[in-house]
């Protein structure tokens, strides 16, 4: 096969297993679904390493293919295309390979679900929209790949229709990630105004040339061009990434089956707007204003983001808020010019978080579906190993030296304290203490979920619903299909890092993707006190991160191992910010009063003034009314007597003669 046939099978294989499997589920039955769905994704993850492994013997460089040209119109073309580099190579590797792990935990947890389907169908076709978004070598595929992921993410969020709560959910996501959606298609109406070109090529080839060019748009004021479209495009990624303040879709997904979880919150949707940045740096360089934004963004977003995760007790929300931090994380890297940086972040998070959220999966599943923390405790002896791949993914996400979180986040850590951007002092610190609070978090999972004594009753009863704290049988270890995904995730988030660091990030791996200022490449600075991983991991004992997280650990362990009441009594000391924390910040109270509400008082206004009052009151009935008035006075001329018409026409022959001799 030629190389552009490969890249044509990659995403048009999920494409044709959700149609099948969709359209034809009757036809192919449930397992018919899930072995030709899993049988395209895992094709297309074969082939996906098998361009990554060209990569890697230098048999390809940098493929710019252009497939389908849809038309031109006044010179732009647009165009379906890939861009095949080493930036695209790892994000297809990643996209098929968590979205694989995903597709065979599926046949365990949704068995006996009746949407099973339809299920497989949607996080298919979730696949083939996430891979024409990161193989895309023009605005208009990313803007189709963009959309498409957010239009599947709503369906798969509101998979189960009949819950009010999923339903309300995936309303949301769709709501807030327009909001976001619309400034990043303003973002490329800019790139359009300013280049004529869709073309990624095109465009950031000329890039250097407008650095200097400024638009008017409100008032007469000039805004610097290249701020006005990076800032236009982050909008974007600010809600497709659910950066603050466009987070708040995040956490209510969680109303989705967990396998969709996994998929949205791991390597591919929220991962999106990081990997669009990434793509854009050649664009975000020209515009210190537009990298200080990014970087405060993602800064607050890690560390307030992060906080929140303290105070929930539903399992997933946790992991929810933790992918919300370590989003931060990412943006900040962005933000300092250490693009390398967040996509190698994008690449060990999404295994161990991936791993997080199937784990909190199967610990939903032996518990018949309790997601409340405070319902848990003592699951280590009934899922050994669920309980050890969790111990594995907490400690990667917590930057445990060695293991793969270490190396990305430390990496981000050190970049933002050599960067000299403005802001950077005040971000370093945030992004330090969400050390602490992330280790705090994820020990305090831990701890509840799988340590101390068990907080449910087994009552033995085949009842559906029981109440909180009752089990119907005794938790067992999840079956085979669900427990492989989480060894073969558990795999590479222990040693992917150790073996990636120094070619992703020192290595020159993402040159030919990714384009950084000489003044702004913190990373190359970072890489002249690189010695390897082995003595990267050995030096983190003498930094400020590691000791952050050995705190975190510290009082994780002595508030939820040996002084839980230390959590209620710490609750009851500090009122204030446990109600901030437990209500989020009030942002959903705030977007719930000053834009739903207000949206409905306006239509409701809109509906009685001008609907009712004007169109109904005045333009409808009020001209029904007028003719009526005016029929009641021309009827009294019809008497029917022919002296009275003989005058009338007298009268109309006067009037008509005289206007005449006026106007003449």
């Amino acid at each position: 096969m030629t190389l552009t046939q490969i890249l044509l099978l990659i995403p048009l294989l999920p494409l044709a297993g959700a149609i099948v499997s969709g359209l034809g589920r009757n036809v192919v039955g449930r397992n018919g679904a899930h072995w030709i769905t899993i049988f395209a994704v895992a094709a297309s993850c074969g082939l996906s390493f098998k361009i990554l492994g060209w990569h890697m013997q230098g048999l390809i460089g940098v493929e710019n293919l252009s497939v389908y040209t849809w038309m031109v119109s006044d010179g732009i073309k647009f165009e379906i295309g890939f861009l095949v580099d080493h930036l695209t190579s790892l994000m297809m590797c990643v996209v098929t390979f968590v979205s694989l792990m995903v597709h065979i935990y599926t046949i365990g947890y949704m068995q006996d679900d009746p949407g099973y389907q339809r299920f497989f169908s949607y996080i298919n076709l979730f696949t083939f929209a996430m891979l024409m978004l990161v193989m895309s070598n023009n605005f208009l595929q990313l803007f189709f790949g963009w959309e498409a992921v957010g239009l599947v993410s709503y369906l798969l969020i509101g998979f189960w229709f009949k819950k009010e709560s999923a339903i309300f959910a995936n309303l949301k996501a769709f709501l807030v990630n327009r909001v976001g959606d619309f400034g990043f298609l303003l973002g490329i109406a800019a790139v359009v105004m300013a280049f004529g070109s869709l073309d990624y090529a095109t465009v950031f080839a000329a890039a250097p040339g407008k650095a200097g060019d400024t638009i008017s748009i409100i008032g007469g004021m000039d805004w610097n061009l290249m701020t006005v479209i990076c800032v236009c495009l982050f909008i974007g990624a600010m809600g497709k990434s659910a950066q603050a303040p466009l987070h708040v879709w995040l956490p209510d997904s969680m109303e989705g089956p967990t396998p969709i979880s996994a998929l949205i919150h791991a390597a591919t949707m929220v991962t999106a707007g990081i990997f669009m940045v990434a793509r854009m740096s050649p664009l975000f360089e020209l515009s210190d204003a537009a990298l200080s934004f990014v970087m405060l963004i993602g800064a607050f977003t890690a560390l307030a983001m992060g906080m929140i995760g303290i105070v929930q007790n539903d399992i997933k929300r946790v992991v929810a808020y933790s992918t919300l931090s370590q989003l931060g994380y990412m943006t900040v890297a962005l933000g300092v010019s250490a693009y390398s940086a967040a996509i190698f972040h994008l690449m060990t998070h999404a295994f161990f978080k991936a791993l997080l959220f199937l784990g909190a999966g199967s610990v939903i599943i032996a518990l018949h579906h309790q997601q409340d923390m405070r319902y848990m405790g003592g699951l280590r002896r009934y899922m050994p190993v669920t309980w050890i791949t969790a111990w594995l993914g907490t400690l990667a996400l917590i930057g445990f030296p060695f293991f793969s979180g270490f190396y990305s986040k430390d990496a981000i850590i050190e970049a933002v304290h050599l960067s000299e951007r403005w802001g950077s002092g005040v971000v370093y610190w945030a992004v330090v203490l969400g050390v602490f609070i992330t280790a705090l978090y994820s020990f305090r999972l831990l701890y509840l979920a799988f340590h101390g004594n068990e907080r449910f009753e087994v009552v033995n009863s085949d009842e559906e619903h029981l109440p909180d704290g009752q089990v119907a049988h005794a938790p067992v270890e999840s079956p085979f299909v669900v427990t492989m995904p989480l060894v073969l995730l558990a795999i590479p988030s222990v040693v992917i890092g150790w073996y990636t660091i120094e070619p992703v990030l020192f290595g020159g791996w993402l040159d030919d993707s990714i384009y950084v200022l000489e003044r702004n490449d913190v990373l190359a600075e970072l890489g002249h006190h690189f010695h390897g991983a082995t003595a990267m991991a050995l030096h983190a004992v003498q930094t400020i991160p590691f000791w952050m997280m050995v705190a975190g650990f510290a009082v994780a362990t002595l508030v939820y191992q040996f002084r839980p009441a230390l959590a209620d009594m710490a609750a009851r000391r500090a009122p204030g910010i446990y109600r901030l924390l437990e209500h989020k910040y009030y942002f959903d109270e705030l977007y719930q009063r000053s834009f739903a509400d207000g949206s409905l008082k306006l239509g409701q206004g809109l509906w009685n003034k001008a609907d009712a009052g004007l169109i109904d009151g005045w333009l409808v009935n009020g001209s029904a009314k007028a003719v009526n008035w005016l029929a009641g006075r021309v009827r009294r001329w019809q008497t029917g007597f022919l002296y009275d018409y003989a005058f009338a026409m007298i009268v109309g022959l006067i009037a008509i003669l005289g206007t005449w001799v006026v106007l003449r």
